[in-house]
């Protein structure tokens, strides 16, 4: 596939997109110093600098765009301003591109990253609201909280990974993600279990209330039911 990194730092997910066999045709990054790391390791500085002043018309065709937006509103060790914060909310400029492009250019996937504490800002509404406009843009949703050191990595990591499928032109099964067994990664590892796909339908489910991550034990609801319904997390 042929695929745009947004916020793209040092070009940490364009390694790992590469050595999986894609190509990477536009890159953004604002960080002077992430800039030049990057030329290093690359060649040359990402193309787009500012996401708030990328025109669409600046990114190429691609079949997807991943973007891992600024983390520090939703992490656990910042102050948790979530969406109504600077920097986290940012990814909202890459629904702004994706709405500016004509529906036929759009990318068949989008693929965002973020810390943990993503899951449980603001009560979950920021991830529900980030799911519900990727929803409202065209797109299937389905997601995983993954840690790196269940696939080979010394260190524990913890990140959210959000996928979403363009409606009717590409295919919805990626999360869970399992193992040659057939047990996803859940089932090994102890984690989550309300691990579920968003469809046009709205239906989702609601944040468990031991924290962490969706709970089948807190039922499900409409995406638009009254925010009282959402359970916080601890």
């Amino acid at each position: 596939m042929k695929f745009v990194d947004l916020f793209c730092g040092i070009g940490t997910i364009r390694m790992g997109m590469e050595q999986a066999g894609h190509e990477c045709v536009y890159s953004v990054e604002w960080d002077k110093h992430k800039r030049q790391i990057y030329s290093i390791i690359f060649g040359k500085e990402p193309e787009g600098s500012d996401i708030c002043a990328v025109d669409y018309r600046d990114i190429p065709k691609a079949d997807c765009w991943c973007f891992g937006a600024p983390c520090q509103d939703f992490s656990f060790a910042g102050k948790r301003a979530g969406m109504e914060g600077e920097r986290s909310s940012l990814v909202l400029e890459v629904f702004r591109l994706v709405r500016e492009t004509p529906e036929e250019d759009r990318p068949k996937y989008l693929l965002y990253e973020n810390v943990k504490g993503m899951l449980s800002s603001n009560g979950g509404r920021d991830f529900l609201g980030i799911i519900s406009e990727m929803e409202s843009l065209g797109y299937d949703i389905e997601w995983q909280l993954l840690n790196s050191k269940d696939f080979g990595v010394p260190q524990n990591r913890e990140r959210v990974f959000t996928l979403g499928h363009l409606r009717g032109r590409s295919s919805r099964k990626v999360f869970p993600i399992e193992r040659g067994n057939g047990k996803n990664l859940e089932q090994l590892i102890g984690g989550q279990q309300g691990m579920r796909v968003y469809d046009s339908g709205g239906v989702s489910c609601t944040i468990s209330s031991h924290g962490g991550g969706w709970g089948a034990k807190t039922g499900l609801y409409a995406v638009g039911d009254k925010e009282d319904e959402l359970h916080k997390s601890t």
